[in-house]
This record gives C-alpha cells, structure tokens and sequence, in this order.
C-alpha cells in the first residue's frame, strides 16, 4: 500500500480543510487570550483601585482646584511649561477611567458616583478659573488658548490613542505610563479656557473647549470600557443588552467624529485658502511686487482679507478683480481689503522698510500682541500699563520704574536686565526714578578696581536713561580716568577737582 502524494489532493478538498483550519487558529488564539493574558490580570484587584480613584474626596477636589489655577495662570501667561505642570496635577482622569469600567461590569452605582466626581470637580474647576480670570487684569486671548477653542477629528483620535494607552497600563499595573496619557489628553487646560470663556462671556471660545473636553473624556471613558471589555471584564446582561450597549458606544463615537470631522474639513479648506489667496494676489501684480503682511479673518462674515503690496506700479482697480477672483476659486463670498505702496522697480529693502514701519505705527495702537507685550512689561517692573511706551517698528519698549523703597540705582538697572530677559526679541529701557548715584567710585593702581568699574557702570547706565548730566569731584587724575569711560559711552560729565576719594553726583537736579 502507497501514501497519496500530496499532488493528489484535490482543490475541493483543500478548500474544505482551510475553514477547519482558521477555525482552529482563531480557537488556539481564544485560548492563548484567555490563559496567558485574561487569566494573568487580577480584575478584584483593578476594579478595586480604580473605584478608589473615582470616589469624591477632599483630597480630589482640592488637588483639581489647584489644577485649574495653574492651568489658568499658565494660559494667561501662554507658558507651556504652567500649562503642562497642571496636566500632571489634575486628578480627573481617575472618574473618567471609572466611568468606562463601571459601564464595562454593568456596576451603575459605581457609574453614578464616578459621574458625580467628574461633574462635580469639572464645574468646580470652571467657576475658579472664571473667578481668576474675571480678576485678572490679563483677558487677552493668548496662543495657547486659542488652541484650544477649535476641536477637530485629530484631537479624537488623540484621546482615543492615549486611552489605549492608559487602559493598558491601569489593567497591566504599569502606572507610570498614565504620566504620558495625562499630557497627551490635556483634560484641565480646556476646562480652564472654558472658564476663560465664562468669564469673558466669549462663546466661540466657551463652546469650542468644551467640546474639546467633552470629546477627550467621553473618547477615554469609553476607549476605557471597551479595554476593560478585551481583559475580560464582564457585566451580567442578557445579550441583548450586550449588544445595546455596543451599539450606543458606537454610536457615541459616530456622533463625535462627524462634527469633529467637519472642524478638520473646515481647518484644511482654511489652509488651502491661505495658499489661493497668496497666489491669487501674486497673479495679478508684476513679479517686481511684494505681499507684507498678508491677513484672513475666517471668523468674519465674510471672509475678511487684508494685504499690503508693494509694487513698481499701482493698479486702481485690481481690488475689485482679485475679489471677484477670489470668491470665485474659494467657493464662497469675501471682502478685501488692499494696500498698494508704490516703491519703484530699483526699491531697496531699506525702501521697504521705512514704508513697513509706518504702516506698522499706524496700527500700533490696535496691535493686541503689542498690548499684551505692554501687560506683561508693566507687572514685571510693577508699575500702570500707562508707564510703559512702546515702539513695535523699532521693537523697542521704554517704561518709567516707581519709587522703591530701599532701592538703588544699582536695583533699577538689574531690574531692567531681568525683564530684558524674559523679552529677548525686544530692546528694553527703565527709565529710574531720581535717586543718588553710587557713592564712591574707587581705583587701584591708576585704574578703575572691580567695585569702581561696577560703579562707573551703573553711572553710565543712569546717565544714559535719565538723559542728565553727571558731576565727578575728587581726584584730579581718577577723576578724568573715569571721566573718559563715561563720555564713551555718550555721556556729558564735568569734573570737579577735590580732595579726597572720587564721588559721582547729578549736575543739577531731576525733573
């Protein structure tokens, strides 16, 4: 007797074998679930510490009311850094990944209180910002608020990836992974721009955090149950409400991808009409001209486009044909308001320049990055925002320093450094309040020492802001030493010969 070669196996029956065999490898692979993965989670254990997270507790609240005032400070002052450190303090996302898994063992007890948790630290959590914010003398909206005021499809599939992420890492018992999942889902920071809407009563950014925030828990809270559902945890419901349940969170999830899904369209037909417009105006002047300042207000209606052009010949009634242009290729109605400056067709950039700078004076006053510039300048030096004078053609600022109590002439020049600091793009100048120069300006060797050097310095420095005349008395030699220091640097000094050490004073008395 022969084997069959396996030639002789024929395509009907090979077609036979082959759902047997997917059949036992989907069985093998249920099993292997089962044993090795399902059966080396300790559900007690993780249901238990998960409905401790959910429970409502001094402990929850105050820590979420020190979130949504770090987050909220850290907007005002658009500083990523504040805005992150609020993210790793807020504890919502504990009654969050309660909800899924109360939803996932059918516990509606246990959803009702994580429910409550959530409402009640969220709203706590809303009116503390509105409060800080109706307090504040900050109400600009920064950039990191108005990040967070048009939710699109991607924000969900953000949430729904980091909930992955954190429900395997809750149910494996590796925590230190929900740091991450925290950062990435941002759940305080909207809430916070939410009181910041609050309290500006400004719907459009009201509304689109909330629905930032809605879309980032309701994503995890069910992203969660359908984790906790794949690990085995199991509701005792008839199959049929099974199967309710399924199609609900399915639904759930429909219902936020579509209006999500149409902010991602809108956000890309504003992207592509960034690019028309540019191109549309580029069409329609001679390759000599130049787009500054090229604008899109998407939130008027219409559309609002403002540009200026510098171009070797102006054209009257180029307005009116790039607006019918524009309507035409973007599908929709527009209003254009444009800027022609007639340069030349040798203009230099130095041409340019002093066109742009006028133009940028003139709009100077309506600048809210300008305002916001004269916000932070005038609380770091702690004086009224009318102190403070700013040059944005020049990216230069100038504020007049109060009278401290104890302070120096040396005080008031580290204070203008330490706000030259945190503004680098911009030239910072602290005009002092009229106070005695250093008091001894000593030498060693015939030359200014480290203290006198220091001294001469702060001398200048006083010199220059307070545009006065500066007096040396003492030695005749020290004296025109460090008279010679200070009239390079554009000072006017009157030396005074006299014994004894040299000394500094004002030539005649401040304003």
């Amino acid at each position: 007797m022969t084997d069959t070669p396996d030639a002789a196996i024929s395509p009907e029956a090979a077609r036979a074998a082959t759902p047997a065999t997917l059949a036992k490898v989907l069985a093998d692979l249920r099993e292997w679930w089962t044993v090795h993965i399902i059966g080396q989670v300790d559900q007690a254990e993780v249901i238990e510490t998960r409905r401790e997270d959910s429970a409502l507790s001094e402990s929850y609240l105050f820590m979420t009311a020190m979130a949504a005032a770090i987050a909220i400070l850290g907007l005002l002052l658009s500083s990523p850094a504040v805005v992150i450190g609020a993210m790793l303090l807020s504890p919502l996302m504990g009654p969050i990944i309660g909800l899924g898994f109360a939803l996932a063992i059918g516990d509606w007890s246990w959803l009702k209180q994580s429910g409550r948790t959530l409402l009640l630290g969220s709203v706590m959590a809303v009116l503390l910002c509105a409060c800080l914010v109706y307090l504040s003398p900050i109400q600009t909206i920064t950039s990191e608020i108005a990040a967070r005021t048009r939710p699109n499809l991607f924000d969900l599939f953000v949430a729904l990836f980091s909930a992955l992420a954190g429900a395997y890492a809750l149910i494996r018992e590796r925590e230190g992974t929900i740091v991450g999942v925290a950062i990435a889902t941002a759940l305080m920071p909207p809430l916070a721009v939410v009181g910041f809407g609050l309290a500006t009563w400004n719907w459009t950014v009201f509304s689109g955090a909330l629905l930032l925030f809605v879309t980032n828990f309701i994503t995890i809270a069910l992203t969660a149950f359908a984790m906790a559902k794949l690990y085995g945890f199991r509701a005792n419901l008839t199959k049929g409400q099974s199967a309710a349940q399924n199609l609900f969170v399915a639904l759930v999830f429909v219902a936020l991808a579509i209006p999500l899904g149409f902010s991602l369209q809108r956000i890309a037909w504003e992207s592509n009409a960034q690019r028309v417009v540019q191109s549309q105006l580029r069409a329609l002047f001679d390759k000599g001209s130049q787009i500054d300042e090229l604008t899109i207000d998407f939130a008027a209606a219409p559309v609002a486009v403002s540009a200026v052009v510098f171009t070797p010949a102006l054209q009257p009634d180029v307005e009116i044909a790039a607006e019918r242009a524009l309507a035409e290729r973007l599908g929709e109605p527009l209003a254009l308001d444009l800027v022609q400056y007639e340069v030349g067709r040798s203009a230099t950039a130095a041409e340019r320049a002093q066109l742009s700078a006028a133009r940028e004076g003139e709009e100077a006053g309506a600048s809210s990055r300008t305002e916001a510039l004269a916000v932070r300048l005038a609380l770091a030096a702690g004086v009224e925002q009318g102190e403070v004078l700013i040059d944005p053609a020049r990216r230069r600022a100038l504020l007049r320093a109060k009278q401290l109590e104890g302070a120096n002439m040396a005080t008031y020049r580290a204070l203008e450094a330490r706000i030259a600091a945190s503004e680098a793009e911009w030239v910072i100048e602290l005009i002092p309040p009229s106070a005695p120069l250093p008091p001894a300006i000593t030498f060693a060797d015939g030359a200014p020492d480290e203290a006198g050097a220091q001294a001469l310095a702060v001398i200048g420095w006083a010199a220059q802001r307070s545009g006065r005349d500066v007096v040396l008395s003492g030695n005749p030699d020290q004296a025109e030493a460090a008279a010679g220091v200070l009239r390079a640097n554009g000072v006017t000094v009157l030396v005074r010969p006299a014994i004894g050490s040299l000394r500094a004073d004002w030539a005649e008395a401040g304003p």
